[in-house]
């Protein structure tokens, strides 16, 4: 992966996080990693823990960056949400898969959080 790619995901995940919490969203992990693989944030949306899968994208319209989370995309991060639940004792939580597209276009940001984006894919 490039250096302006790293960049550019690190950038769309600040925008994001800033977005989620201005939507009252509680950070509990960012870029959570395990054997199995990584989820850009888990968060909590009142009562319901949110694994949540941030895609940036320069010079794409917000649908081509929802794309991005495919079919085996969200079978990986399912996997991922819920390893992260067994190893923290929270099998019993609601839990919710959201997306959040960011679109960088000519200068202008544009943000949308999809709730509930996707059921478990396992």
């Amino acid at each position: 992966m490039t250096k302006e790619r790293i960049s550019l995901g690190r950038f769309g995940e600040d925008l994001a996080r800033e977005r989620l919490k201005d939507l009252g969203y509680r950070i509990l992990k960012t870029n959570y990693k395990c054997p199995i693989g990584e989820i850009d944030l888990v968060a909590r949306d009142g009562d319901v823990l949110v694994f949540v899968e941030i895609k940036t994208r320069k010079n794409e319209f917000l649908g081509q960056v929802k794309e991005a989370v495919n079919s085996r995309k969200q079978t990986q991060l399912s996997k991922v949400a819920l390893a992260y639940m067994k190893s923290n004792n929270l099998c019993g939580s609601k839990a919710r898969f959201d997306v959040v597209a960011v679109a960088l276009i000519d200068g202008r940001k544009e943000i949308e959080v999809i709730k509930n984006a996707f059921e478990l894919a396992y």
